[in-house]
């Protein structure tokens, strides 16, 4: 745990957050918000299981007070070795709670939290192209850019480039 956040499974006095990220575009940010989408299936998934599951997990990020200030991801990718040798991960943060460095400290949590409770061997991450702020986010916590994969995905009208990032559990992170 940091003393500026932590990461806990989402708790039923979350929901409204997690209602605000599928009705409000200014809650994700500029590069997470993929529209207007169903206002209660976050809400029947944590119903379901808590949003811990063999396919992704969300976990929320608690500022300070408890409250939850964001959510970060992760879900198990292929690459060639075991089912559950690489994750792919993801953050958002509410906007009051971006620049504060809460994004970076959530993330290496998540990092720690996986190397040391799962087998992962390879985390990832993947961001938009534009997305300054996460690259150096994702910097700081360890990752390395790996490269661009040039027009992977479609978002407010157009194709768009994202930049890969990994961190390998052998790789030496900066301290926090």
């Amino acid at each position: 745990m940091d003393g500026k956040v932590s990461l806990r499974a989402f708790l039923e006095e979350d929901l409204q957050f997690l209602d605000r990220l599928c009705t409000d575009p200014e809650a994700v940010g500029e590069f997470e918000w993929i529209g207007f989408i169903d206002p209660h299936i976050r809400r029947r998934r944590w119903e379901k299981d808590g949003y811990v599951g063999p396919d992704l997990t969300a976990l929320a990020v608690a500022a300070a007070d408890g409250s939850a200030a964001g959510v970060v991801s992760y879900r198990s990718t292929r690459r060639s070795g075991p089912i559950g040798g690489c994750f792919e991960i993801g953050i958002a943060l509410l906007p009051e709670y971006r620049g504060h460095g809460l994004g970076t400290a959530a993330q290496r949590l998540l990092v720690d939290y996986l190397f040391d409770y799962t087998t992962a061997n390879r985390l990832e991450a993947l961001t938009d192209e534009e997305n300054f702020a996460e690259q150096r986010s994702l910097e700081r916590v360890g990752f390395q850019r790996e490269g661009v994969l040039r027009g992977c995905y479609f978002h407010r009208g157009s194709w768009r480039n994202q930049v890969l990032y990994s961190v390998i559990r052998c790789d030496v992170r900066p301290a926090a």
